[in-house]
């Protein structure tokens, strides 16, 4: 029996692989939910799956893309009303009566004093909670495509990178095993009400990040350490908003402190194979950083 599984926000870093992994299984539907059909035309060079526009703040435009769909894989972006976006696609699951649903969420969002992003997250899972609907919260680390989405271009233009997160070690996770993990919960039982928090198998600090980097590249790439007032002023030129720099502070300031090496098994218990290490990652990624 088919069953179809929307994936919202499926131009996103996760998003993306999650419909890529689930267009390759036998019986399974994929719909790729996208702001704009032209930005996913790429999308629809995979089997089966089925590109419809998502317009996250108004729930009328919802109707077909939720319409039939047995799971979805909630994803919003990174945003100021992300909440409210995520409220309204939660509603719309709702009404069509859509059975299950995977939140990607954050690692630490239960934490009642935690940061703005936690806090965000965890106000969507209860509201989630409260919905009714069957449910399973993905809380991964930071990811490794980070650096090719956010540090790439300083890497390859100056060979360093910069961030406020000093010696601070942090479990850089895969977002292809994050999508493994998203893939094994939407397509089989006994995920219902769980709470899977996601690492990559080691801590590492930015300096081995760097150290890794330049192994593997062949060439110099080092880290530079700023203070928060550097990386906010450095924000702020790059006209990131205000709300969202000291957003990201917040999460340096955790990496800092070294409270964001917390390492778990779940990738392995759940998909029956390691995790990637950030040396696999760069290898496999390292045309990005030469």
């Amino acid at each position: 029996m088919h069953e179809t599984i929307l994936v919202t926000g499926a131009m996103g870093t996760v998003g993306r692989e999650v419909v890529k992994q689930l267009s390759i299984l036998d019986d399974i539907r994929v719909r790729a939910g996208v702001h704009s059909t032209i930005k996913g035309e790429n999308l629809k060079r995979l089997p089966d799956v089925e590109i419809v526009e998502i317009h996250n703040t108004n729930q009328t435009s919802l109707h077909p893309a939720f319409t039939h769909v047995d799971r979805v894989f909630l994803v919003t972006p990174f945003t100021k009303d992300q909440v409210e976006m995520a409220k309204t696609l939660i509603d719309e699951a709702k009404d069509k009566g859509v059975r299950h649903i995977v939140k990607l969420s954050a690692l630490g969002a239960e934490a009642e004093s935690g940061t703005l992003l936690g806090r965000w997250h965890r106000e969507v899972e209860q509201y989630i909670e409260q919905s009714g609907i069957a449910y399973t919260f993905l809380r991964p680390s930071s990811f490794m495509q980070n650096f090719e989405n956010y540090n790439v271009a300083f890497i390859k233009g100056e060979g360093k990178f910069y961030e406020a997160t000093g010696e601070g070690k942090i479990s850089y996770i895969d977002v292809r095993d994050v999508a493994a993990v998203a893939v094994e919960v939407l397509t089989n039982l006994g995920h219902d009400g769980k709470i899977y928090e996601l690492t990559g198998p080691e801590a590492i600090s930015n300096y081995e990040a760097a150290a890794i980097l330049s192994e593997v590249t062949g060439k110099e790439i080092s880290f530079v350490d700023i203070s928060e007032e550097q990386a906010k002023q450095a924000m702020l030129e790059h006209q990131t908003p205000e709300w969202m720099a000291d957003a990201m502070l917040e999460l340096h300031s955790l990496c800092r402190k070294g409270q964001a090496s917390k390492t778990t098994n779940t990738v392995e218990e759940l998909v029956g194979h390691k995790p990637h290490t950030f040396y696999q990652f760069v290898k496999d990624h390292v045309q990005s950083f030469i």
